[in-house]
């Protein structure tokens, strides 16, 4: 038997790599970068997303739907 590599999960991610978890466009991904919607970091000249991030993003949204369905937050 050979032993099965484990390849480690990926702690930082590309923005196109992003673009292609939240099945949206590259430039809608480096536009929610660059306005600090999804969290980033550099990594020398390079912009990365910490993988957690794009997950962090994802619950703002869907509590910011719930908020708006359940009628919170409206003044």
């Amino acid at each position: 038997m050979s032993a099965a590599t484990v390849t480690p999960p990926r702690l930082l991610l590309k923005v196109e790599e992003v673009a292609e978890i939240l099945n949206v466009g590259r430039s809608t991904a480096y536009h929610l970068v660059l306005t600090g919607e999804i969290e980033s970091v550099t990594v020398g000249r390079l912009r990365r997303v910490p993988a957690e991030a794009v997950s962090e993003y994802v619950n703002r949204l869907r509590a910011d739907v719930e908020q708006i369905r359940t009628g919170d937050g409206v003044a």
